[in-house]
């Protein structure tokens, strides 16, 4: 169940670590940001990709922290569970062993960790357990403060799913659309398709959409009423495609600019497009809610807040040779919400294999993460409303948990596949809860426990870089300033309009 402590599984090296958490962070958001970068300028859009990149470390160092105190917190309620099985095998009163127990469980809680600092405390903040933020969230905050980290949580992956489950058609719709009749070059940038438009014979674009969601929906759904794995080779494999797709995107681009085709004049600025960029970057930088899995295998953690850099510097590097290549390839108005789209034209790609490779290329990744990440959202809602000692019946456990996890995202996939507000909106509210607010009150609260039950002279040997209150008030502050600030530039648009 999510937020449960399970075993480290197998290790590996830093280095392969730090590839996982590349294909982790480079994603689906990725094809959403060039739109958005043509949309806010190509200024903007690199100062606030920077920044929010910059941001998204800072909190990863804050996860880093507070499962570096948790594991910390478990080892010594093991050590101190085992001196008192000791101490009550030693004791000759069997009578007194619930008082003894009882007595042990006070000095536990109560007594500062000296005698486990004298037993070595430069092993007290190994990463050794994988510890999951649902439960850190319950370790170090209060009730409320657990039910509302779920309730971020449980929204984000219904963003997620959303996104999923409209990405997959609309490529499918695109891409089959666009090559019936006497177009068999894919989909053409310059036209501007509507829903309404016909595709075969009498279906509408839309009509096509909406068949392909329901074949989605029946195939990978039924996924979500069992247990499912994501298994090594399916990972190579998926992370193998992300990277030739993203290469060839990426290649194709510059092969166009370097022969004097680019039609892109993005300009310096625009504000208006800002809300959307906000939202597709802190959901393309999104890695918090997955590092105890990522994190915890690996073998040698000496320097990994310099490999967890090393990485976003990879990260940022990548996002933009990837946006500045497009934006200076193809015209604002041209680029697609899904960018492998466009890609799909005789006039970009004279090759058809690398066109529709190109053009199915998220419904081949995206439809291997759909059941996984269902799973995780279903077991979270199976967490959020369990009761210590308390079971579910079948039907609430393999079908009112499945169905409420289904259908939410499939009926906003059914009423819009308009991708860049999907993640805009997903990043923007949920991804702020995910990325900044819970690290920054997770780090708080773990260094206040730390200091009452380590002592103030324990040093955690995985503490963040940021280890000044000032950080965390800053993040703080940052994403009550981005709330504020999404949400009064949505309010503002619909005025407008």
């Amino acid at each position: 169940m999510a937020g449960e402590i399970t075993e480290t599984g197998d290790l590996y090296s830093p280095y392969v670590g730090l590839v996982y958490m590349f294909n982790l962070i480079v994603g689906t958001g990725a094809l959403t940001m060039p739109k958005a970068f043509a949309s806010a300028g190509w200024l903007v859009s690199l100062v606030l990709l920077v920044f929010l990149g910059f941001m998204s470390f800072v909190t990863t160092t804050f996860v880093v922290e507070a499962m570096a105190t948790a594991n910390a917190q478990l080892r010594w309620k093991r050590m101190e569970n085992h001196q008192e099985e000791e101490e009550e095998d030693s004791s000759s009163t069997a009578s007194d062993s619930d008082g003894l127990a009882q007595d042990g469980y006070e000095r536990a809680e109560t007594r500062p960790i000296l005698s486990v600092q004298r037993r070595g405390s430069a092993n007290l903040f190994e990463i050794t357990d994988r510890v999951e933020m649902g439960q850190m969230a319950s370790m170090f905050f209060n009730k409320v403060g657990v039910n509302l980290f779920y309730f971020c949580i449980i929204v984000y992956l219904y963003g997620d799913l959303a996104i999923y489950a409209a990405a997959v058609p609309f490529s499918l719709m695109q891409v089959s659309c666009a090559t019936t009749g006497n177009d068999s070059c894919g989909v053409e940038a310059d036209a501007k398709y509507n829903d309404t438009d016909q595709c075969w014979g009498p279906l509408r674009r839309v009509d096509a959409y909406r068949i392909y969601l329901a074949v989605f929906t029946l195939l990978l759904g039924p996924f979500t009423f069992f247990d499912v794995q994501k298994t090594k080779y399916l990972q190579i494999l998926t992370s193998l495609m992300r990277w030739i797709a993203f290469a060839v995107m990426i290649v194709l681009a510059l092969v166009r600019i370097g022969r004097g085709r680019g039609e892109g004049r993005p300009p310096l600025a625009d504000l208006s497009g800002v809300r959307n960029l906000f939202g597709v970057c802190v959901y393309s930088f999104m890695c918090q809610h997955s590092l105890p899995s990522l994190v915890t295998p690996v073998s040698s953690k000496r320097h990994l807040t310099r490999l967890v850099f090393l990485d976003y510097v990879l990260i940022l590097c990548f996002y933009g040779l990837l946006s500045f290549t497009a934006i200076f390839c193809f015209r604002g108005d041209r680029l697609l919400d899904m960018y492998t789209l466009n890609f799909a034209g005789c006039d970009v790609v004279g090759v058809a294999a690398v066109r529709f490779f190109l053009g199915l290329f998220p419904v081949f990744t995206i439809s291997t993460n759909f059941p996984i990440i269902a799973v995780t959202l279903r077991n979270n809602w199976k967490t959020l409303f369990h009761r210590e000692g308390g079971t579910y019946p079948w039907v609430v456990d393999r079908v009112v948990f499945p169905i409420i996890t289904l259908v939410p995202p499939v009926l906003v996939a059914f009423c819009t596949h308009d991708l860049e507000s999907l993640v805009g909106i997903t990043g923007a509210y949920a991804g702020t809860g995910i990325q900044y607010v819970t690290p920054a009150f997770l780090v708080y609260h773990c260094r206040k426990d730390a200091a009452l039950a380590f002592g103030l002279g324990t040093v955690n040997k995985h503490r963040s870089p940021f280890r000044h209150t000032f950080w965390v008030g800053f993040v703080l502050l940052w994403a009550f300033s981005c709330f504020f600030f999404v949400t009064a530039n949505i309010v503002l648009s619909e005025t407008k309009l």
